[in-house]
């Protein structure tokens, strides 16, 4: 079992290492970069004094280097000009647009981005795993029905669609402002008590419109795979032997039908992350998705290549807990590793 856990952070590493390359290349793609496009424009402008302090920050941050050395730069593997330290050094790298590093620009949003989406991880689970085991086992039912609708229903509205109704008719009808994740007197107050009481319950609305479509996708998927499993022999023949209907179910069926959730473990934070920036500029929420929108508008590369690179650590560590999760849950799995 520790040669399996080896290889597979071995192979996390350098999926890390491929992947920061990928994001890099590609950001690079469109012509110019932010600061190419700034003096452009301030040179259309005339303004001569900002023309030579952009030129300064392309010689600073090595943006007048080659395309890999650039990106060596960026990983910290080579010294940067002018002490710039790279990511693996703990330096995010420089926001030309917020003039700061990009620590202190995706600092509180990095936080609450994190706890908004384990928040919907956890809504996603406790909702749809009751659900999907009650239509499985009452599959005739107008139970099973509803949710089976209700399903439908759910895959089919765009989350940020939801979003809007959702400001628009709680406003109309009740008075309530949905928008932000803090109340007026807690935006920009220090972390307290209130402020986390405030915090959780603007949370319920972003919870809820995010985590929606993901409920009803693990309802409908969960719900066939526990129907495949109770119709095979073995959990036939358990019931038969007299075993307890609640036991034969969660015992067996249900980890085997868990397995391709396990598994999905990897994908699914990374999907909420970049399925909820839509979400957040509608919502007012203050995450990372609205300022990675930005950043790739205006090729701010450093910030933006950091928020992309933070969504496949993301990916890349949810697989590894996928794949150890999987060896706990599943012998079958455990034994074809040697252990």
């Amino acid at each position: 079992m520790m040669r399996y856990v080896l290889r597979r952070f071995a192979t996390m590493v350098v999926t890390l290492l491929l992947i920061s390359l990928l994001i890099f290349i590609v950001i690079k793609l469109p012509p110019g970069d932010f600061l190419t496009n700034k003096i452009n424009e301030l040179r259309a402008q005339g303004e001569t004094a900002s023309i030579a302090k952009a030129e300064a920050m392309r010689v600073q941050y090595g943006l007048d280097k080659p395309l890999l050395h650039q990106y060596a730069t960026w990983l910290g593997v080579l010294p940067g000009p002018n002490g710039f330290n790279g990511l693996l050094q703990g330096h995010w790298g420089w926001s030309f647009e917020y003039e700061q590093p990009v620590k202190a620009v995706v600092g509180d949003a990095l936080l609450l981005t994190v706890l908004l989406n384990l928040a919907v991880i956890v809504f996603i689970h406790l909702v749809a795993i009751p659900i999907a085991i009650y239509s499985a086992t009452r599959r005739n039912s107008v139970g099973a029905h509803l949710v089976t609708f209700l399903g439908y229903i759910g895959l089919a509205t765009p989350s940020f669609l939801l979003a809007l109704a959702l400001l628009f008719y709680l406003n109309r009808w009740f008075g309530i402002s949905i928008g932000g994740m803090f109340g007026p007197d807690y935006t920009d107050a220090p972390w307290s008590f209130g402020k986390l009481g405030s915090f959780l319950s603007h949370m319920i609305v972003p919870v809820v419109v995010i985590g929606l479509a993901g409920t009803a996708g693990m309802i409908r998927r969960l719900r066939a795979n526990l129907l495949d499993e109770l119709a095979k022999q073995y959990t036939v023949t358990a019931k038969a032997k007299g075993l307890p209907p609640g036991r034969a179910l969660l015992k067996y069926p249900f980890r085997i039908a868990l397995n391709p959730f396990v598994a999905d473990i990897g994908n699914l934070l990374p999907s909420i992350v970049s399925g909820s920036a839509i979400v957040s500029i509608v919502l007012s929420l203050p995450t990372i998705g609205p300022i990675l929108v930005q950043a790739l508008r205006i090729q701010d590369q450093y910030l933006a290549g950091f928020i992309l690179l933070f969504v496949a650590f993301l990916t890349v560590v949810g697989m590894f807990i996928a794949d150890l999760a999987l060896a706990v849950l599943d012998p079958r799995i455990r034994i074809g590793t040697g252990k």
